[in-house]
């Protein structure tokens, strides 16, 4: 995001900063007026107050039951367990084993971090990891030598490039220093593109009567737990907060191919909060930590929270602990549904991607 975005955005969004609490002490107590008395002040001098006190009298009213927790680390494990019997039974049908390669371009802890996690879970499930560690001045033909070598390989089925960035955690593949995103991305062949970032997958995503041989992995791990969670998509009205190419564009389109009815909310967005508040399911990847409040959602919504943010906090031994795009607080007494961060959208991530490995390794070796 460019500057001149970012600040738009923060201006935009200014409410973002306020107390979470602060909101649902306001709902909450509204179960202390009578409700007759409340709508007819509301009322009062206004068209359409009825309706108006009606919305917030319901949304009080949804205060008295928390939304359902969609656990995201439940279902990952369970996918896992499904992902480990089909190589199970791959491997002693044609003695194939699914691979992985990473490469990991310099010395970030989190970077770092991020890829042990996928190794540990490659193992977890029988795939076979391949890891190629580069220094941070590495050149970018170096990378794409490597990249190369990997498209070359039959063994490797999947190919992941994980470059440094600062810009937004855990790391994604963006433009660093002397090398060229498209450049990296247009490298690696569609057929091991497992992260789904290949314009040719992309395109068939956009496209109807097009099947893309991957789908980006966090957005298509939101769209897999509305699924297991058994959340109706055809005909709703959905919001996806956020355009990035790596979540919330492939989500909108993932809602579309499910018959939603899509609006995405970005940083040009005019009255974000009143688009938000008329979606029966939203998806926020924006990277703002509480910005979308309890007043964004409309009673009985179901929220998927892509948001992983930093904030501090004095009584964490790290200084700080992980919350999501939306107020949690304040959204789980008003939606039907939704998932925790952390615990939520993070582990179907991986849980997509050794999915998509798997999928690749079926496809290479004619495999059903």
């Amino acid at each position: 995001m460019t500057s001149a975005a970012a600040s738009s955005a923060a201006t935009m969004f200014s409410a973002a900063t306020d107390s979470c609490s602060r909101r649902v002490f306001l709902i909450s107590n509204l179960e202390n007026f009578p409700g007759e008395k409340f709508i007819c002040r509301l009322g009062r001098g206004r068209e359409g107050g009825r309706e108006v006190a009606s919305l917030v009298h319901e949304a009080a009213m949804a205060t008295e039951a928390s939304a359902k927790v969609i656990d995201g680390k439940s279902v990952a494990k369970e996918i896992r367990e499904e992902i480990a019997t089909e190589i199970s039974r791959m491997k002693k049908s044609t003695g194939v084993v699914p691979g992985l390669a990473v490469i990991l371009v310099g010395d970030r802890k989190d970077s770092a971090t991020y890829v042990r996690n996928k190794k540990k879970a490659c193992e977890s499930v029988g795939i076979k990891s391949y890891e190629v560690h580069l220094a941070e001045d590495t050149s970018e033909q170096e990378v794409l030598k490597y990249i190369s070598s990997f498209n070359d390989d039959p063994s490797v089925n999947g190919i992941l490039v994980q470059l440094p960035s600062t810009f937004c955690k855990p790391p994604i593949l963006l433009l660093y220093f002397h090398m060229n995103e498209q450049n990296i991305l247009n490298a690696v062949c569609i057929e091991k593109d497992v992260d789904g970032f290949n314009p040719l997958n992309i395109g068939r995503l956009a496209m109807r009567d097009r099947e893309p041989l991957f789908v980006p992995c966090t957005p298509k791990g939101c769209i897999e737990l509305l699924h297991r969670y058994g959340v109706p998509i055809k005909g709703k009205r959905a919001v996806v907060i956020g355009r990035s190419n790596i979540v919330g564009m492939p989500a909108a389109l993932l809602l579309q191919r499910e018959d939603a009815t899509v609006s995405v909310v970005h940083s040009r967005t005019k009255n974000p909060e009143e688009l938000t508040r008329e979606a029966d399911i939203i998806i926020s990847a924006v990277g703002q930590p509480n910005m979308v409040k309890g007043s964004w959602i409309k009673p009985g919504s179901v929220v998927i929270d892509v948001g992983i943010n930093p904030v501090e906090d004095a009584k964490s031994p790290r200084g700080y602990r992980l919350v999501g795009d939306v107020c949690y607080e304040e959204a789980s007494k008003i939606a039907s549904a939704i998932t925790p961060v952390p615990g939520g959208v993070g582990p179907m991530t991986i849980a997509m991607l050794l999915s998509n490995t798997l999928a690749a390794a079926k496809r290479a070796n004619n495999f059903e």
